[in-house]
């Protein structure tokens, strides 16, 4: 099991890792902009963030630390529609006690069928929500990503040239809110970095990324 498990961290490069490839990427903007070290510390950390953003997809490790656990919002309903069923039963009386009821009883059915994935994309349409309420097109556009994402499979198009495109626009969108020039190379190439890293000519990867998709499923 000890050897298993070192295997499989040989055969993939862990968050960190993209972190800090994105974060050099970063760097490197700064540097050739010859940035002043608090926009520099800036594109660093940019991007470190964008480095992460492709695994934002179903079973991806971005997907499932920007979300609340999906067993813990399960529990959390399971016990609000158990709260709604005893109210409604003890304070309710007639009609409406057995709407109550019934209200409780879906609620708890409802969350038994609750996934990560639906927590995923919950939160992408929060955070369309946000960007129509305070009218950033970028924040808007990244709550789209975030609910695709949640319904394609891991390293599929989050990791395709189609995935570079979409959070190109996000990044030319986000650079225009901002007003900082640089803004768009670091995401763009923090993004890119992630897919670079990922593919099979590392030998620390045993798969590779589908760069082509959906015209082509070969993995580079």
């Amino acid at each position: 099991m000890i050897r298993e498990s070192k295997i499989r961290r040989i055969h993939k490069l862990n968050g960190t890792a993209h972190m800090i490839v994105g974060a050099s990427t970063g760097f490197a903007v700064a540097y050739a902009m010859q940035a002043d070290p608090t926009t520099t510390i800036m594109f660093v950390g940019l991007g470190g963030v964008t480095a992460l953003i492709p695994d934002m997809d179903t079973d991806g490790k971005l997907s499932n630390k920007i979300t609340f656990s999906y067993k813990f919002a399960r529990a959390t309903l399971q016990l609000m529609g158990v709260l709604i069923l005893l109210y409604s039963f003890l304070e309710h009386a007639n009609v409406m006690r057995w709407i109550g009821v019934g209200l409780g009883v879906g609620v708890i059915i409802l969350a038994s069928f609750l996934t990560q994935r639906m927590m995923l994309t919950l939160t992408g349409i929060g955070v369309v929500a946000a960007g129509i309420y305070i009218e950033e097109n970028w924040i808007l556009l990244l709550g789209v990503y975030m609910i695709l994402a949640s319904f394609v499979a891991h390293r599929s198009y989050t990791h395709s040239i189609i995935g570079v495109l979409f959070f190109g626009i996000i990044a030319y969108q986000f650079e225009a809110s901002v007003g900082i020039e640089g803004m768009f190379l670091t995401c763009m190439l923090g993004y890119i970095s992630h897919l670079i890293t990922d593919m099979k000519v590392f030998p620390f990867n045993k798969r590779g990324v589908r760069w082509f998709l959906p015209f082509s499923k070969k993995e580079f």
